[in-house]
């Protein structure tokens, strides 16, 4: 749920690999897609609302639930709870995993696009209306991103305002800062046999979830 009370459903394009029925982009279907929705409908008999500011609302090429499109797997997406951003990762096909900022509307390109990288087996778009990734890696770092949180704990001041993630494959750990600007700088800070997700505390502090080992928590190691 959103800081708007609305839900939030991230939604794969249903494979298998590379997208071979185009469902990222096509926004008749639901598949491929962040979706959100009014739980809390005035008619009680309907399953849910439309919210109305919802971009597609009145537009009959597109499904209205769709808030965002072009994704192929959006994994573990969060709020920041200070700036109510939308932090959503998607997990990559070969090459490229990724990291956005969502913006109402907004195309993120598969199976276009892996990242800001031209996808080989993809569809051929015009690119000016796509929306990058704030920050991207390839497989030499890992396969298959675990979207965090902003860290707005108090417990380790160094990580304030970064964005904390994590590679599935590679069970490396990061810290992303954006700057105003848009600059990036990715800091490694741990490892975690496969990290599946993160857990936010009400006080902001951070958990991660590992597959294989249980719960982890932050532990402040600058003096």
């Amino acid at each position: 749920f959103g800081p708007d009370g609305y839900l939030y459903i991230g939604v794969g394009d249903g494979g298998s690999g590379g997208d071979p029925k185009g469902h990222g982009l096509n926004t008749q279907t639901l598949l491929g897609n962040l979706l959100r929705i009014d739980v809390h409908p005035s008619n009680t008999n309907d399953p849910y609302a439309i919210p109305a500011d919802n971009p597609f609302i009145n537009d009959a090429c597109c499904k209205p639930e769709i808030y965002s499109y072009g994704w192929r797997n959006p994994y573990r997406f969060s709020f920041d709870r200070i700036t109510g951003d939308l932090w959503v990762p998607d997990v990559g096909q070969n090459e490229i995993e990724e990291i956005n900022i969502v913006v109402s509307g907004g195309n993120y390109g598969w199976n276009a696009y892996e990242g800001t990288q031209r996808y080989a087996k993809g569809v051929v778009i015009e690119s000016d209306d796509l929306q990058q990734p704030v920050f991207e890696y390839d497989h030499s770092e890992g396969r298959s991103i675990t979207g965090g949180y902003v860290y707005r704990g108090k417990a380790i001041p160094s990580l304030a305002g970064q964005y904390i993630y994590g590679d599935y494959a590679s069970g490396k750990i990061w810290a992303l800062a954006l700057d105003a600007q848009g600059s990036t700088t990715n800091t490694l800070i741990g490892n975690v046999r496969n990290p599946a997700g993160f857990g936010e505390t009400a006080d902001g502090e951070l958990v991660i979830v590992s597959h294989n080992n249980g719960l982890f928590k932050f532990e402040n190691t600058q003096p």
